[in-house]
């Protein structure tokens, strides 16, 4: 299981045990937001599209959406998402589970200005009913990230 994964990777920052596992699905951001307790903005949504002929990950404020127009001003190419299939395949996580740690190699991530308002936010843990709360400085070391992008709707 993808979680699994994560947690092994968490282990290098002694942090795997902060990874929160729910009764319920945390799939979507609402559901993710009534399992954790907080507002829908601070879930930190991991969205997956191709650059090209390879993934990238962007990782959001859970109330955003993603500008078409922004997205195709930074990347240069239009936003094409990747399917459940693909994200499975490439990415190493499940839809509702994809989160940017312990990806598979070769996979970018991104992370959009739109998570700069929060202390800290809940990006999901590797599977549909987990996160773990991190604040800017923990996400960027540890999604390996420190590509800030603003393609997000305000």
């Amino acid at each position: 299981m993808a979680i699994e994964a994560v947690r092994e990777y968490m282990k290098q920052w002694g942090v795997q045990d902060r990874i929160l596992e729910f009764e319920v699905s945390s799939a979507t951001v609402e559901l993710a937001a009534q399992a954790v307790g907080c507002e829908p903005a601070r879930i930190a949504k991991t969205l997956s599209f191709f650059m090209g002929d390879h993934p990238i990950l962007i990782v959001a404020a859970g109330d955003r959406r993603v500008d078409n127009h922004k997205y195709k001003e930074v990347f240069h190419t239009k936003a094409r998402m990747l399917t459940p299939e693909q994200a499975v395949e490439l990415v190493g996580h499940a839809v509702g589970g994809v989160c940017p740690f312990a990806v598979k190699p070769g996979v970018e991530i991104y992370l959009d200005e739109s998570l700069r308002q929060f202390d800290t936010v809940f990006p999901a843990a590797g599977s549909s009913n987990s996160a773990i709360e991190v604040t800017m400085e923990e996400l960027e070391r540890f999604s390996g990230s420190t590509n800030w992008v603003d393609v997000c709707k305000a």
